[in-house]
C-alpha cells in the first residue's frame, strides 16, 4: 500500500495553506488539529518539502440511510441495515501554488485508495460519500463518476467501482 500522503501532524506549517476558499483554509489552519485529538477525522497532506502543505484531505467513518443508497448497490444489501456504513471524504483542497497540477485529482485518487484499502481490511464501507462545498466540487466530483444522492447534496461512489480502479 503506497500513498502520497501522511497524516497531518505539528511539523508541517498549516499557516501557510492557501486554497482560496476560506472554510477549507480555516479547517485546516484552527479546526484539524482538534478534529484529529478527537478522533472524528483523520487529515492527510501531500508534503512539499517536508514542511508545506500542498494538498490535504479528510477521512472519517460514516453512515447513510438506506433510502439515500442508489437501488444498484441497495439491492445487494441485506434488509436489516436501516443505515449502511460508508467512508466520509469531508475534505480536499489544494494550495493556490500547486493548483492546476492534477494535485486533485491525486489527493482524490489517493483518498479512494487509502478508504478502498480500509474497507476490505479495517472497516466495513460500502461506498465513499463526499459533500461537495460548491459547484466547482460537484462537477470535480462529478467528474470522477460521484452520484448525486436524493435529497441530501451529497455524492455516493461505490467502492466495487472503487475497487476496480485498483484491481490488477
Amino acid at each position: 500500500m503506497i500513498y502520497i500522503t501522511v497524516p497531518l501532524d505539528s511539523s508541517f506549517k498549516k499557516e501557510d495553506f492557501y486554497c482560496g476558499k476560506s472554510l477549507l483554509d480555516d479547517y485546516l489552519h484552527k479546526q484539524a488539529s482538534q478534529d484529529i485529538k478527537r478522533k472524528l477525522s483523520v487529515v492527510f497532506v501531500l508534503p512539499h518539502e517536508e514542511v508545506r502543505i500542498k494538498g490535504y484531505y479528510t477521512l472519517s467513518n460514516n453512515s447513510i440511510p438506506r433510502e439515500f443508497v442508489p437501488d444498484t448497490v441497495l439491492k445487494k444489501m441485506p434488509k436489516t441495515y436501516l443505515n449502511l456504513p460508508t467512508t466520509l471524504l469531508g475534505r480536499l483542497a489544494v494550495d493556490g501554488n500547486f493548483m492546476k497540477q492534477g494535485l486533485g485529482e491525486l489527493l482524490l485518487l489517493d483518498a479512494l485508495k487509502r478508504s478502498y484499502d480500509i474497507s476490505t481490511k479495517s472497516a466495513g464501507s460500502i461506498a465513499v460519500v463526499v459533500d461537495p462545498l460548491d459547484i466547482d466540487a460537484k462537477r470535480f466530483y462529478s467528474k470522477y463518476g460521484f452520484i448525486e444522492l436524493p435529497d441530501s447534496g451529497k455524492m455516493f461512489l461505490p467502492m466495487n467501482v472503487i475497487g476496480k480502479l485498483f484491481q490488477p
